[in-house]
């Protein structure tokens, strides 16, 4: 039988002592360090509960589509279908009739529940189900009505989900870190009333019906279930020109202050990025030439030998990150070893399943597709040429290299190493990791996704980048971190209360927020024109707020004025995890949007008739969301 890990032992005799009706609890909580193997954690549960008799089918909603296929080979494992003695199959369901189609269960997307949410409730009506929701910090939590709320509330599945947890038998929450990016409570999970002047709400380790199972880095490196990382920072100098066509430069990225931002953006599709990749690939394919001389396990040939993970600031950049790794190999290999998996391709789905489950390809360039869940023990190395630098984000990224591959040889001899940009947003996400185990939520005086809505010209004017080039290149291993639950030493400043961000206490009503998330999501499509404009993101065609409001309308089948409040729920979902400019061919052949346009340039045509703008406001009012 294999081995179970503590935390899969917890859950085990958790899921047993309901099975056994020796306790109330019905909601399990799992924080589990990425890569820690929390995929198991549903078939231990289900399988104990069904045998007992107390749900007839288990439902698994994943964030993304490219996991639905994992929760079903978690369930197919041959392995663990032995050792647990369970026949339980899951089908990864689209939104029909009987989900489950004769088997046990289904597997779903938070999209896919928040499009159909009354076929997932009617299901969970007719049976017991156990719920196991994966990832689930993607979900902010839904202000009861009578409790405090804040006015920023603008959950996108969250609202979806939430009847489906009120409705299941039993529950398993999974989770690779306990925090969100933007500091908001998850949804479901008990937390204490923030005491005082304090805005920060602790989980309740001792809420009643909940049983709570923490496995943090420390714990896993100690029972060799993730591999240590070793970080190779990168240094180098930028050049760029700002709005003014003025030239500006750093002569390092560590050192960069206030020019962060623009230094990072120049560097990542410059000289740097191919420096940078030139390092990962080279350290990648040593490795490689390593463990071929040294031999794999029969029966699994080219299995073992470490594979290259590179992850793109964006698609068009993506697509340059790959000619110029396709550059580096033999023309007969090159478009068998170097593939990409972006949204715009039909075939990223078998793209990412073929780097997982096969030899080949060996290097996989994508944006955010193969960074959160994918379960891929070959990945050695990280080329981490992004410019996000959220922990959650980060932490999830920097995992995919520290699965413990079992064809890889002794676990001393295997590796994880992660390339990265020496920039000090980097550098301080490396330190909280050693010292945080996040288990709190708090209101930020600033959050990282609303920085865009607070720019203007003149703090954040467009940019050309000219040049960059690697300077440095130096090596760290992470420590473990604390253990699971253990508060970070000292206070942190978001801790504090801030005069920007109020407590807020009363209910909203359904007006108020349907308004509220209109504005969000016109902010968010404004802020993305603002970046494509200033970015040069987009080679052809126009980049205008009306344009961009075309391509969300088509996208989403609907225009936000005529939206319910479930589906701007999932519109703003679906903004914050893609970019408008990776769909404008939808719009191409739409006569209505033609019709439109011309309008609207008839329109501009007159007002120029009396007063023409100058260029600073012609550029604002392109982009200005109408009321």
């Amino acid at each position: 039988m294999p081995a179970l890990r503590s935390h899969q032992t917890m859950v085990a005799g958790v899921a047993a002592a309901i099975a056994q009706r020796q306790t109330e609890v019905r909601d399990v909580l799992a924080a589990v360090t990425p890569g820690g193997g929390k995929s198991l954690l549903p078939v231990i549960m289900g399988a104990a509960l069904m045998r007992a008799g107390l749900i007839d089918r288990i439902c698994w909603i994943v964030p993304r589509d490219s996991l639905r296929r994992q929760a079903e080979e978690a369930f197919a494992d041959p392995r663990w279908r032995e050792a647990l003695g369970h026949g339980i199959a899951l089908r990864a369901a689209e939104n029909g009739r009987d989900p489950c189609r004769g088997l046990q269960g289904y597997v779903t997307t938070y999209q896919a529940v928040a499009a159909a949410p009354d076929l997932h409730l009617q299901e969970f009506r007719r049976h017991r189900y156990l719920l196991a929701v994966d990832e689930l910090h993607h979900l902010p939590a839904v202000a009861d009505t009578g409790s405090a709320t804040t006015a920023e509330d603008e959950t996108a599945w969250s609202r979806s989900i939430l009847p489906l947890l009120e409705s299941a038998a039993a529950r398993l929450l999974m989770s690779g870190t306990l925090e969100r990016a933007d500091g908001r409570p998850i949804l479901w999970l008990p937390y204490r009333a923030p005491t005082g002047v304090r805005r920060v709400r602790e989980i309740d380790f001792k809420a009643p019906g909940w049983a709570i199972v923490g496995y943090s880095r420390r714990q896993a490196l100690a029972e060799k279930a993730i591999l240590p990382v070793t970080f190779g920072a990168m240094d180098g100098t930028a050049s760029w020109l700002d709005a003014e066509r003025t030239t500006r430069s750093v002569d390092a990225l560590s050192r960069a202050g206030e020019n962060t931002r623009d230094a990072l953006f120049t560097a990542l599709r410059t000289g740097f990025a191919q420096a940078m990749l030139r390092e990962a690939y080279r350290s990648c394919r040593e490795h490689r030439a390593k463990r071929r001389a040294a031999g794999t396990p029969s029966g699994h040939e080219g299995a073992g030998l470490g594979k290259l993970l590179v992850i793109a600031p964006d698609q068009e950049t993506a697509r340059n990150y790959l000619d110029t790794l396709r550059g580096w190999m033999p023309g007969a290999q090159a478009a068998r070893m170097a593939q990409i998996a972006i949204s715009e391709r039909r075939d990223a789905q078998e793209v990412v399943a073929a780097f997982r489950l096969r030899p080949e390809p060996a290097v996989l360039v994508s944006v955010a597709m193969a960074y959160e869940g994918l379960d891929a023990p070959a990945i050695s190395h990280v080329a981490c040429l992004t410019h996000i630098r959220s922990r959650p984000w980060l932490e999830q990224a920097i995992a995919r290299a520290t699965r413990v591959d079992p064809h890889a040889g002794a676990y001393e001899q295997q590796r994880a190493v992660i390339y990265h940009p020496s920039d000090m947003m980097f550098e301080r996400f490396r330190q909280m990791v050693e010292t945080q185990q996040g288990t709190r939520a708090m209101v930020k005086t600033r959050r990282q996704h609303e920085l865009p809505f607070e720019r203007t010209v003149e703090a954040e004017p467009e940019i050309i980048p000219l040049e960059s080039n690697a300077t440095a290149l130096r090596f760290a291993v992470v420590a473990p971190g604390p253990d699971f639950g253990n508060p970070p030493p000292g206070r942190d400043s978001a801790d504090r209360p801030s005069a920007d961000h109020p407590s807020k206490d009363g209910v909203q009503v359904p007006s108020a927020v349907e308004h509220h998330l209109r504005q969000r999501i016109g902010q968010i499509v404004a802020a993305q024109v603002i970046e494509d404009q200033d970015n040069n993101l987009v080679a052809e065609g126009p980049v205008s707020y009306h344009t961009y409001n075309a391509v969300l309308k088509r996208c989403m089948n609907k225009a936000r004025s005529e939206m319910t409040l479930s589906e701007l729920e999932a519109a703003l979902g679906w903004l914050e995890r893609n970019r408008i400019s990776d769909h404008l061919h939808l719009i191409a052949d739409d006569p209505q949007y033609r019709w439109s346009s011309r309008r609207k340039a008839r329109g501009a045509g007159a007002v120029t008739a009396f007063s023409k703008p100058s260029r600073r406001a012609s550029h604002h009012g392109t982009v200005k969301p109408t009321s």
